[in-house]
C-alpha cells in the first residue's frame, strides 16, 4: 500500500527533505509499498488552486489528486500539523480509504485550547511574517527559526527554501486561508478506525506537544515524544522518524500474528477420551 505524505501550513512536497529515503532506509518503503507526496491546495504543484477555508475541502480536492495519480485505496498517510488534521478528516469521511495513520506534531479541537495550538509566543513572528510575505529570505529564515531546532545544515537548508519559494510561490491570501481552515477544525468524536501512531516534539515551538498527548490519550493511541526536534520534526530527525513508524509496524505485525495464532489454537478441537470402554 502507497505512503502518502501530506505536509502543513504553505509547506510543499520539496519541504520533506530526506525523509522519503530515510523511510526506504527503515523499511517502511518500499516496492510494494512505495511513497508518494501531494500538496495541499495552494502550496507546491496545487498552488494554482486557490486553498479552500475548510480542513474538509482539503480532504476532497486531495481525493481528487489522488485518484488522478493513479493513487490506489486505502492509503497509508503520513501528515505533519495542518497535514496531519486533513489526514484525520480523511479517515474519519472515509475510513475505507485509509490504512493506517501516523500524525506528526498535528493539533485539533477539541484536544487543544488556541494558545495551545499556536503558541502565543509566535504569534508576533506568524504577523511579521504575513507583513513581509514577499521577502523571501527574511520569511523562509524565520520559518526555520520558528519550526526548527536543528540548524546544523541552516545556510543549505535557507538556499533550498528559498529557491522553493521562488519557484513555487504560495501566495499571501492562501496561507490566510489554510491558517483559518486549521484554526476552525474540529475533529469527529470518534476516534479514526484504523491504526494509528503518533509523533511530537518536545521542543517545539509552533505548536504545545500536549496537544498530541491529548489525542493519544483520548483515543488510545501510541505517542512517541522526540525530546529535542522542533515542529518540522521530519527536518530535524528524519531517521528518526522512520525508525519509530519502522518499530511501531513491527510490533504491529507481531501483534496481530500472535492474535490470529491465539485465534487458530482456540479453535482446534482436542478429543474426548471414550470413558465406555474403561
Amino acid at each position: 500500500m502507497t505512503w502518502l505524505l501530506l505536509r502543513g501550513l504553505t509547506r510543499e512536497a520539496r519541504h520533506w527533505g530526506s525523509l522519503p529515503e530515510a523511510l526506504q532506509e527503515a523499511g517502511v518503503a518500499s516496492a510494494a509499498s512505495p511513497v508518494a507526496c501531494l500538496d495541499l491546495p495552494g502550496s507546491g504543484q496545487s498552488r494554482a488552486h486557490r486553498s479552500p477555508v475548510t480542513v474538509e475541502a482539503m480532504v476532497e480536492a486531495l481525493r481528487r489528486d489522488a485518484r488522478a495519480a493513479g493513487l490506489v485505496a486505502p492509503l497509508n498517510l503520513l501528515a505533519m500539523s495542518l497535514g496531519g488534521m486533513v489526514a484525520t478528516a480523511w479517515a474519519q469521511r472515509y475510513p475505507a480509504e485509509v490504512h493506517r495513520l501516523v500524525l506528526i506534531n498535528t493539533s485539533m479541537r477539541p484536544f487543544g485550547w488556541p494558545h495551545q495550538r499556536l503558541r502565543p509566543a509566535a504569534w508576533p513572528l506568524l504577523l511579521r511574517l504575513l507583513l513581509a510575505w514577499d521577502d523571501a529570505e527574511r520569511c523562509e529564515l524565520a520559518i526555520h527559526r520558528l519550526t526548527c531546532a536543528n540548524d546544523s545544515a541552516l545556510q543549505r537548508d535557507l538556499l533550498d527554501w528559498v529557491q522553493i519559494r521562488r519557484n513555487a510561490p504560495v501566495r499571501r491570501s492562501d496561507a490566510l486561508r489554510q491558517l483559518y481552515a486549521a484554526a476552525r477544525f474540529h475533529a469527529g468524536t470518534a476516534a479514526p478506525s484504523c491504526p494509528t501512531l503518533l509523533l511530537a516534539s518536545a521542543g517545539d515551538r509552533l505548536v504545545q506537544p500536549r496537544c498530541s498527548a491529548r489525542i493519544s490519550s483520548a483515543w488510545n493511541y501510541p505517542l512517541r515524544m522526540h525530546p529535542q526536534a522542533g515542529h518540522d520534526l521530519p527536518h530535524d530527525d528524519p531517521r528518526w522518524v522512520a525508525e519509530q513508524v519502522a518499530d511501531w509496524l513491527l510490533q504491529r505485525a507481531q501483534t496481530e500474528t500472535a492474535a490470529s495464532a491465539g485465534a487458530a489454537t482456540s479453535l482446534v478441537t482436542v478429543p474426548r477420551p471414550n470413558l465406555s470402554r474403561q
